[in-house]
């Protein structure tokens, strides 16, 4: 019987285990590590290792991984035994400090962008430890960095960690400035809301698109999607619940904090949001759940998408970034508290992230950019590809206020009373919340909405961590130089929010008057991802990453090489697939339609001039018709796919992918998709949206 305080964290060698397991002045030593992420020394690691060894042998553990996640979008491992043979035959387990501390797995086949040539092999993993082990699938599974034989990072937790010590770094030159000079480390913390769709594992096999490309490619609209948003935050089923709580109790035991689960607005999609952890953490936890939702729907006859948009017309997956600033003291340094306009600290950091989000709109829309987010950045359940800051009412006015010169008075928010005794009256809110805002104040925390389901939240949140340094740095440099810092605070905060005050839009992003709003502004809109991923390189962005270390000039051209090669792939293997089930099993299907309907008209021709013949005669022409659009559609996409051969640089490629290939795909998907409504079910050959959708009882 699970017991949730008993059994959270128990597969996890974690602080309180660590309290219990090493002598105290290794411990001290290793929470020193933790706190200012200095080195370790090679005595405290050999006395880790041995502990951590002990204790993952007391639970059955016979292997540990370096566990990492690499440019390919999933986590890597490769395990190792704790088996060492002695000269009398016998084994014994062992464990050191230098196998704990780094790893050398294969690099020559990982994706580096060009950073490595193939011949070039050699990689090394280093221990995380400000993340600590855990135990998956009975083996010890140790957080690493991965990177090249020459430095450089070939994953996605080296940058987040170096945008972190940057964030440190210029937040603690603030705080010094308001008399703040104590040992508290600067944060970015950072919850994450998981989206996801659960259908059945039957049907899904039947999906080869689904299968290879984790969407749909081809599907007509069921009679019924979600229209009446029945589904959201409905009862949940009780298979779907059954999973739910193998879920929790899997993760809760991972020592990760999941704390809500509801069922989303689209036929078969849920949600799951963890608490809040340290950036670092909650990106290797992130990574986890993903791993585990798809590990564990299988034991329930289900099938995990987590792809962006895995069905056309319905509401694709997000990943809603909650992202803020706290000391580790435990102090959010994003809360406005109680009177938001005389607090100086709090209108300081907040005029940085103004800056931040305004100065580097091109890097936050980078930072999301695949070919799957594509599908659903600017649907109408996903913010639109244009940057911008919801504030609210409250925080908008006391910026105008401070801009103006004026005094700013508070608004009385009398309580909100619902007309009937028995109930509470509650103190209203100081702002509303804007769901259509890809980057939203939500009364502490910024909710970054444009992540994608399938992302890792390292991206977002190094790029996050990495401009918000910048605006601080450049805020301590200025103040630093003061002889008055009153005024000048007073002067700096007035003159960001004149220059930045753009960025700031409170109303409904999916508004067509917005765009055109938004470009006189002078905001970017950059709707796809080979709009957007050739600014990766441009020198200013280049400069901002090697001025706070988080990435070098080498690193930002691989990594855009890398990002620009798999939107390339993706399109490509979505392509391929379509054409592989055209040829072999839409054409089939209605060729063997066509014939039936053929025959049934050829009967009552033959049976009696007078029998009304019109059904069969119209669903034959609309048949020919279609046959010949669906052919000519697949000629089409087949020469795209040919010259895209010929398409010259990556960046070309990815422009021709994202255009000449990508329109091809719409078009025969329009053909097939209309075939699917008129062929009779007994002969279509993969199971509609309908069956996909309502597949779980």
């Amino acid at each position: 019987m699970f017991n949730i305080t008993e059994d959270f964290g128990s597969l996890v060698f974690n602080d309180r285990v660590m309290r219990e397991r090493l002598p105290r002045e290794i411990y001290v030593s290793l929470r020193k590590t933790f706190r200012t992420l200095a080195p370790l020394d090679i005595g405290v690691a050999n006395v880790v290792a041995n502990a951590m060894k002990n204790w993952a042998v007391e639970k059955g553990v016979t292997h540990f991984t370096h566990w990492f996640q690499p440019m390919t979008g999933v986590t890597a491992e490769k395990h190792e035994s704790f088996l060492a043979t002695k000269s009398d035959g016998r084994v014994i387990m062992e464990f050191s400090g230098k196998e704990l501390v780094k790893g050398e797995p294969d690099a020559s086949s990982f994706p580096t962008g060009g950073i490595r040539a193939t011949f070039e092999a050699r990689g090394y993993t280093a221990w995380d430890p400000t993340s600590y082990a855990f135990i998956k699938a009975n083996v010890l599974c140790i957080p690493t960095a991965f990177y090249s034989y020459s430095g450089e990072a070939l994953d996605k937790k080296t940058p987040l960690l170096r945008s972190m010590m940057a964030l440190n770094k210029e937040g603690r030159r603030i705080l010094k400035l308001f008399g703040e000079s104590g040992d508290a480390e600067v944060l970015a913390n950072v919850g994450a809301e998981q989206e996801y769709f659960l259908v059945d594992q039957s049907v899904y096999d039947k999906r080869p698109d689904l299968i290879y490309c984790g969407r749909t490619l081809f599907g007509s609209r069921p009679p019924k999607g979600q229209e009446l948003d029945d589904h959201y935050f409905g009862a949940i089923k009780p298979r779907v619940a059954a999973f739910m709580q193998d879920l929790d109790e899997t993760l809760w035991r991972l020592g990760i904090p999941s704390k809500t689960k509801h069922n989303e607005v689209a036929p078969a999609q849920h949600e799951l949001a963890a608490i809040y952890e340290t950036v670092n953490i909650a990106t290797d936890h992130n990574q986890l759940i993903m791993e585990v939702m798809k590990m564990i729907a299988p034991r329930h006859g289900l099938a995990c998408l987590l792809h962006e948009k895995p069905f056309a017309g319905v509401n694709g997956n997000g990943k809603h970034n909650n992202w803020s600033i706290s000391t580790s003291a435990g102090e959010n340094l994003l809360d406005p508290g109680s009177t938001p306009a005389e607090n100086a600290r709090f209108l300081l950091f907040l005029c940085a992230v103004i800056k931040a989000v305004d100065e580097h709109q091109d890097l936050l829309r980078l930072s999301v950019a695949t070919a799957a987010n594509d599908h659903r950045l600017g649907a109408n359940e996903a913010p639109p590809a244009i940057i911008s800051i919801f504030l609210g009412e409250e925080l908008t006015d006391i910026l105008e206020t401070i801009k103006s010169g004026s005094n700013y008075e508070k608004k009385d928010n009398a309580p909100v009373r619902l007309g009937v005794d028995v109930l509470p009256a509650f103190p209203r809110d100081a702002t509303d919340r804007n769901r259509t805002s890809p980057f939203a104040f939500t009364g502490n925390k910024f909710e970054f909405r444009m992540v994608g389901s399938s992302l890792s939240i390292s991206g977002p949140n190094f790029v996050l961590n990495t401009i918000v340094a910048d605006a601080l740095a450049g805020f301590a440099d200025e103040l630093e130089k003061a002889k008055d810092f009153n005024a000048a605070l007073q002067t700096l905060v007035k003159k960001t929010i004149e220059k930045h005050e753009r960025i700031i839009f409170n109303y409904n992003n999916y508004a067509e008057e917005w765009v055109s709003e938004a470009e006189k502004r002078g905001l970017l809109n950059l709707l796809s991802t080979p709009d957007v991923l050739p600014r990766f390189t441009s020198e200013e962005n280049i400069a901002l990453f090697e001025k706070h270390s988080v990435l070098s000039r080498t690193e930002i051209v691989s990594r855009t090489e890398l990002l620009l090669e798999n939107y390339i792939k993706t399109i490509h293997i979505e392509a391929l697939t379509m054409i592989d089930l055209v040829h072999r099993r839409i054409i089939p299907a209605v060729l063997s339609y066509t014939s039936k309907t053929l025959a049934a008209l050829n009967l009552k021709q033959n049976a009696a001039a007078s029998l009304d013949a019109s059904l069969e005669t119209t669903l034959a022409e609309r048949l020919s018709g279609l046959s010949g659009t669906l052919q000519k559609d697949l000629d089409n996409l087949e020469d795209a796919i040919m010259r895209a051969a010929d398409c010259g640089e990556t960046a070309d490629c990815a422009a021709y992918y994202g255009t000449e290939v990508f329109y091809s795909m719409q078009a025969l998907r329009g053909a097939v998709d209309e075939l699917e409504t008129i062929v009779g079910s007994e002969d279509w050959p993969l199971p509609s949206y309908a069956e996909i959708l309502y597949s779980v009882k």
